[in-house]
């Protein structure tokens, strides 16, 4: 059992510790049979060790400690596997979400217009190309007025953008397809992230925005960098909500993409409307009943839906995942906002 788990172990972090330093991007056949069985291993680590070193201490004033300790390893490992098995299924069981935002000043005009998002994708050579042609048919059934893509579109590498282009590159929206950097798009060279989304028919908005015009309104779209950034001087995508934020004429209704849900208090102090962020995937691990995420143990705003005043944020849970795929509580998700006129702030499901 030693043994294996350091093979398990051990191999794949010297080969991730080599393609490092020789800046190689892993192919598939890396990532599925290198990469992941290493993270796996890590999480069986964690757990069987926490286990065991539980059933020695429970077991000492029994004088039976290394008895129990295994048996609790074993349970351990029972547990791991389950989990494991539910958590591959979650990864797959996407789910579309419906929502209604209402707003008491949005514009009668903007009545009903539907916002599609997008988030935390992590696309790479390993994606399921399965799952992803049910996303972009997804994406299309709904016929959003608009599409909202908030960052982390690729799995850690510039050359993983050529892989999210071919997947759903061609997504289109009446009002357009708006994207905005994540902190894994600025890890994989932002720069030439950018470039290779530069050649799809979205846009690309990092501090700075756009007006949209629907029916006799109109309204803001506005895009953050990310905190990231600040640690890559070089990726340019460091957040700027002034200047995210310079060119949006007082009254206007704005819609803000900022990939880390941090960023929305700045926004909110400014008068955004409505932000749309991700990030957290809800650490892919919650009790939504409960309002209960694994990322709220280390984040402020880690799920749902946030208000403040008359700005509203919504946190999705990702729709695809990183590291190993795993989903419980936490399905990837497809979601579809409607901005409606209403009394209150609030986001809720659709009624009826």
């Amino acid at each position: 059992m030693a043994l294996a788990m350091l093979v398990l172990t051990g191999l794949p972090l010297a080969a991730f510790l080599r393609r490092q330093r020789r800046r190689e991007t892993p192919g598939v056949l890396v990532r599925l049979f290198v990469y992941r069985p290493f993270w796996y291993a890590q999480l069986l680590v964690l757990l069987a060790g926490a286990a065991g070193l539980a059933g020695l201490v429970l077991g000492a004033p029994f004088d039976a400690s290394g008895a129990l300790a295994r048996w609790m390893v074993a349970g351990a490992g029972v547990v791991y596997a389950l989990g494991v098995f539910a958590g591959w299924i979650g990864s797959r069981w996407l789910h579309v979400r419906r929502l209604t935002a209402s707003f008491p000043r949005l514009p009668s005009a903007l009545e009903g217009l539907r916002i599609v998002q997008l988030s935390d994708l992590h696309i790479g050579p390993q994606t399921s190309r399965r799952f992803l042609e049910r996303v972009r048919s997804a994406v299309a059934a709904v016929g959003g007025d608009l599409i909202a893509v908030t960052g982390d579109l690729v799995d850690d590498h510039a050359l993983d953008s050529a892989h999210y282009a071919s997947a759903l590159g061609e997504l289109a929206a009446p009002l357009g397809v708006f994207v905005v950097p994540g902190n894994h798009d600025v890890y994989a060279n932002w720069p030439a992230v950018r470039a290779e989304l530069a050649r799809l028919p979205v846009t690309i908005l990092v501090n700075e925005s756009r007006v949209v015009q629907r029916g006799d309104a109109s309204f803001a779209v506005a895009g953050t960098g990310d905190p990231a950034g600040r640690w890559i001087p070089a990726s340019d995508a460091a957040p700027d909500i002034d200047a995210a934020l310079r060119d949006v004429a007082p009254a206007t209704f704005t819609i803000a993409l900022a990939h880390n849900p941090s960023l929305w208090p700045a926004l909110a102090d400014r008068g955004v409307d409505l932000t749309l962020s991700g990030h957290t995937h809800w650490g892919q691990l919650a009790l939504p009943a409960f309002k209960w995420s694994l990322a709220g143990l280390f984040v402020d705003h880690a799920m749902g839906v946030v208000t403040r005043d008359a700005s509203l944020l919504y946190i999705h849970p990702g729709t695809g995942f990183w590291g190993i795929p795993f989903r419980i509580g936490a399905r990837p998700e497809v979601t579809i906002i409607e901005l409606r006129r209403g009394a209150h702030v609030e986001l809720g499901p659709v009624s009826g």
